[in-house]
């Protein structure tokens, strides 16, 4: 309930309720995209100053490790379940969105352990970051053997992604770049740059927040609508696929002996999905798919849970079971 009272959430419903009545309310795309900007680099800014506190250690190693792991796991057992409902295909790029990550849930979220005083590591951004590729990497392997396979029975050769051109797009993507460079720089920089950049990082995060999740919930309105008539089965997946991979998540988070705060944010990156940087990839490296269906399903559906429920939900079953 505290989740629902928080002002950047409260101005998310706001959006959602105009995207929903259709009101003329909008935010300029050009504001949205350096809104995005600027939270990343706030982010990555105060990663890196909490990482110039702590230093490197065999547990951030650790935590690191468990990342790629989930990353990889998620949307291989997501693929075999979903090809059973949709095309080969679609299960692909939404095993992709699944499978990655939401850059927006991840920060809302560390916004609300900061809320709550609770300690969490710097490096969970790059944790973040490296979530981020994997899937796109393994939709694209799906896809590619999709395409060679003989029951397509196509007379036309088939198209077939180049892995290192994806790969390529995601590691220069200007998002990622963003936020590891200024992870560097705030590593680099430590209490010094922390003090320098408090008023850009710290003062201002919030309201910049409560408006990009202003704008988010216009866009999560607007997905919501497209989800009509999609199948049940598919709705399903949405809700309760991401609470499948958040204990996922957490049994490794205990396994491995991540702190709170840390497998909290394990638990709410592996729960969320993809809604910037797989959709705009899989537009390109599988176009069969129906970018309706899983940008729909992610933004529509698991975006919102999250933002509203997942987190503080998350949060609190971390807090019982890391303790």
């Amino acid at each position: 309930m505290e989740n629902l009272v928080d002002p950047a959430i409260l101005f998310f419903a706001l959006g959602a309720l105009a995207g929903v009545i259709k009101s003329n309310l909008e935010i300029p795309p050009q504001i949205s995209r350096f809104l995005s900007l600027y939270l990343l680099m706030a982010l990555g800014l105060k990663g890196g100053f909490a990482l110039a506190h702590s230093g490197f250690t065999s547990q951030i190693i650790s935590t690191l490790a468990c990342a790629v792991l989930l990353a990889i796991a998620i949307p291989a057992t997501g693929y075999i379940i979903l090809k059973r409902l949709v095309s080969g295909f679609d299960a692909a790029a939404i095993a992709a969105t699944y499978g990655s990550v939401s850059a927006v849930t991840f920060i809302t979220a560390t916004q609300y352990l900061e809320t709550n005083h609770i300690v969490y590591g710097g490096h969970m951004a790059a944790a973040m970051a490296l979530m981020e590729s994997p899937a796109i990497m393994m939709a694209v392997l799906f896809a590619n053997a999709l395409r060679e396979s003989p029951s397509l029975n196509s007379a036309e050769p088939a198209r077939v992604t180049s892995i290192s051109g994806i790969l390529h797009e995601s590691l220069t993507d200007g998002a990622q770049i963003l936020l590891l460079g200024s992870m560097v720089i705030g590593f680099l920089t430590g209490d010094v740059g922390k003090a320098a950049m408090k008023p850009f990082s710290g003062d201002l995060f919030k309201g910049m927040l409560a408006f990009f999740l202003l704008d988010m919930g216009l866009m999560a309105a607007k997905n919501a609508l497209q989800t009509k008539g999609t199948s049940p089965w598919l709705v399903a997946y949405a809700a309760i696929g991401p609470v499948v991979h958040a204990f996922v998540a957490l049994a490794v988070s205990k396994f491995a002996g991540l702190s709170q705060g840390d497998g909290a944010l394990l638990m709410i990156l592996s729960a969320s999905a993809s809604y910037i940087a797989v959709p705009a990839a899989l537009r390109f490296a599988i176009p069969e798919a129906r970018p309706a269906l899983y940008f729909g399903m992610s933004l529509g559906v698991t975006f919102p849970l999250n933002i509203i429920l997942g987190i503080p939900f998350y949060v609190y079953i971390a807090r019982i079971a890391l303790n």
